[in-house]
């Protein structure tokens, strides 16, 4: 690893950030932090009433988030990362110590998942919108959500 690494793990809503980045995180040795932590009230709010995140909506968290990494130099961030333009803000001025995991699902995949999982405020209702907005990266480790999380973090491995 170089001496400053940020990894952003990005994906759908229910694609298994948290889980892949806690994992990564513990692996690496670095701090992990769910970048749901980080959004302001109003788009908590705005989520739980089914009403889809804009890019104004979305602004400030990102820059909250490049901050975070820009602080911490070294972390495993969960975050959506939906557009290009998204990822943008979140390398600022750290491009070359940022790597993007693209935790890749299809939409019944996700939408199996999302009917177990309780106690989040992103309802399953907004999936498709997340779809929508989502422009795959170019430039990240695609991993399949299929695979199994250990095997997801193997796969993470082989490419840093």
């Amino acid at each position: 690893m170089s001496e400053t690494s940020i990894f952003y793990i990005m994906g759908v809503s229910g694609c298994g950030k948290s889980t892949i980045g806690e994992l990564l995180a513990q692996e690496l040795k670095i701090p992990f932090f769910d970048g749901d932590d980080f959004h302001p009230a109003n788009n908590i709010e705005k989520m739980k009433k089914g009403i889809p995140l804009n890019d104004e909506d979305r602004q400030g968290w990102l820059e909250t988030l490049n901050n975070l990494a820009k602080k911490h130099k070294k972390a495993v961030i969960a975050c959506s990362s939906l557009k290009e333009k998204y990822r943008q803000i979140l390398e600022k001025d750290i491009e070359k110590e940022t790597t993007f995991v693209y935790l890749k699902g299809t939409f019944q995949e996700i939408t199996e998942r999302l009917t177990h999982r309780s106690n989040h405020f992103m309802p399953k209702e907004l999936l498709q919108s997340q779809f929508d907005t989502l422009e795959e990266p170019t430039n990240a480790i695609i991993a399949p959500i299929r695979l199994s999380p250990s095997e997801v973090i193997s796969e993470i491995k082989k490419h840093i």
